[in-house]
């Protein structure tokens, strides 16, 4: 069923999650992975692929450069009883469809569930040509699937943990705005400054304003900063009356002194007492 091929390097995505002992094993007869040309009709996709957008001009521009140059970087499977499930490449194996050739060069190896995961997850995260959502969906997955934290996942892959945390709270916004980011509505920036607001029903009348009105990240930016002070002070000024009578209860109750200063939404709360006893007495009330 596999034809023996030629070894060729890997590529940059499954390189950082083998290593360099995997990558080694290619010259060994004995491997857990080979270098084979199968058929393409034997292989089933991978359950596990993240990337649900194919571009069509991507494929077949993919397809005329393979016709042209061949196969630079083979696809990635594992043997799943007689046939194949893919792990990475499933663009290349498309383009192998369209151009109607029965053959593929690719890396048979043996992969669990989980490192058939892993290792599909990883690949299409290192592409360059995956949409902000598309890497945030990765991201989570790897994360809960393999029960990894945010500073394991950077490891792995090579990204800094702020970075992964970024892309992962794009997952927070409405699903409409993350549509939108797909689509290239609007960009990353725009998605991670709508992120700072809380109401889903506010984050689209600003995702709107920003398609409407052509704004930039910046312009954004200054909008919602805008929003979300408005907000505070709102609070602020319906807080600040009821303070006032809540102390004066409190300095009846406890016949106590009491002296708030407030400024802005910061404050300094004190109090004077008469006796050690009395204290304890305040303490001891706190503490029922």
């Amino acid at each position: 069923m596999a034809k023996a091929y030629r070894k060729r390097v890997l590529g940059r995505g499954l390189s950082a999650i083998l290593s360099d002992d995997e990558n080694n094993r290619f010259n060994n007869s004995d491997s857990s992975i080979s270098f084979n040309e199968i058929s393409v009709d034997s292989i089933d996709l991978n359950p596990f692929q993240p990337r649900t957008n194919f571009n069509k001009k991507d494929i077949d521009n993919l397809a005329s450069s393979i016709k042209v140059l061949g196969l630079i970087q083979p696809i990635t499977v594992k043997v799943d009883n007689d046939r194949y499930e893919l792990i990475s490449g499933e663009r290349r194996l498309r383009a192998f469809k369209l151009l109607k050739i029965n053959n593929i060069p690719a890396y048979v190896r043996k992969a669990d569930d989980q490192a058939s995961l892993e290792m599909a997850l990883v690949e299409n995260i290192q592409r360059k040509d995956l949409d902000p959502i598309e890497i945030a969906i990765s991201y989570s997955r790897l994360i809960d699937e393999l029960n990894i934290s945010q500073e394991d996942m950077s490891k792995r892959v090579g990204k800094d943990r702020s970075t992964i945390s970024n892309y992962i709270r794009l997952l927070r916004l409405d699903p409409i705005i993350q549509s939108g980011i797909r689509d290239n509505f609007i960009s990353m920036g725009h998605g991670r400054t709508l992120i700072n607001i809380d109401s889903k029903e506010k984050q689209l009348i600003i995702y709107e304003k920003i398609l409407r009105s052509g704004l930039s990240v910046r312009q954004t930016e200054k909008i919602v900063k805008d929003l979300n002070q408005k907000k505070k002070k709102k609070e602020f000024s319906r807080n600040d009356g009821s303070f006032e009578k809540k102390i004066k209860i409190l300095q009846k109750k406890y016949n106590l002194i009491i002296d708030l200063k407030l400024k802005n939404e910061k404050g300094h709360l004190s109090f004077k007492f008469d006796s050690i006893s009395q204290l304890n007495k305040l303490i001891k009330k706190l503490d029922e």
